[in-house]
């Protein structure tokens, strides 16, 4: 059975731009209903895809951070290319942190952080979430029981080694939170199970941003912005994204 993979969005709209980012094992439609609201409002917005997402669970297992980072330089750098000279950045999860990475590694006029971890889960913790997301993705392509427990049997033949650069990539984030400025929004989701959602006050304390603001959501777990809020969020980051001092 042919699924429909969810693609790569470049949604153009007004001069100012923002990257959105997905979480790890997510794909662009974790934020695609996000980017579609900006544009209404005058926003062009660009999601890329990170090496091995939004495909097959077994071309995820040989990428790692630095393949996925290239992916989120390369989607700014056609931002640049493409003529959009402000670029804000919003990211869900590990698309939080690399917007963070971003912040100190390029300029930018504003940061919106959403379920963000600075603490890592063990390699092993994390690997189940591969797991996971492996077993989800066959049963959407319509594949029976006993297929996916053969295929579920190979794929943890091949160990995905790249999880403990992930932990460092997300240690040496936080590490360098402080050299963020841009003002910054972070969001957290109350009820989120997956990260230490101290994270969230980490990141707010830690970054000199002159402006930030932390907002928690009640009702809404990891992936907020497919949750029962997300109608609030989008208003906030938009608000946000309003009250920067852009140019045009």
């Amino acid at each position: 059975m042919r699924v429909s993979q969810p693609k790569p969005f470049f949604f153009k709209s007004g001069p100012r731009a923002v990257l959105l980012l997905h979480g790890f094992t997510g794909n662009s439609a974790d934020v695609r209903m996000l980017g579609r609201f900006l544009e209404k409002h005058g926003y062009t917005s660009i999601a890329p895809h990170y090496a091995g997402h939004g495909v097959e669970p077994e071309k995820l297992v040989p990428t790692g951070p630095e393949d996925w980072w290239q992916d989120v330089e390369g989607a700014y750098n056609q931002l640049k290319e493409e003529g959009y000279q402000e670029i804000a950045v919003a990211g869900l999860s590990l698309g939080g942190v690399f917007a963070l990475k971003i912040g100190y590694t390029f300029p930018v006029k504003g940061l919106v952080t959403m379920c963000a971890p600075m603490y890592m889960k063990t390699t092993d913790l994390m690997y189940e979430g591969v797991l996971n997301y492996a077993r989800e993705y066959k049963k959407y392509e319509g594949k029976d029981d006993t297929v996916i427990e053969e295929e579920m049997k190979k794929f943890q033949e091949k160990p995905m080694e790249s999880l403990q650069y992930l932990r460092e990539l997300i240690h040496d984030v936080r590490g360098q939170v402080d050299h963020i400025y841009a003002p910054l929004f972070v969001v957290q989701g109350r009820l989120d199970d997956v990260i230490n959602t101290d994270s969230a006050n980490i990141i707010y304390e830690e970054a000199e941003s002159f402006q930030k603001k932390i907002k928690w959501y009640e009702e809404s777990g990891h992936v907020i912005t497919l949750d029962k809020e997300k109608e609030q969020l989008h208003e906030d980051i938009l608000d946000f994204l309003e009250s920067l001092e852009w140019s045009v």
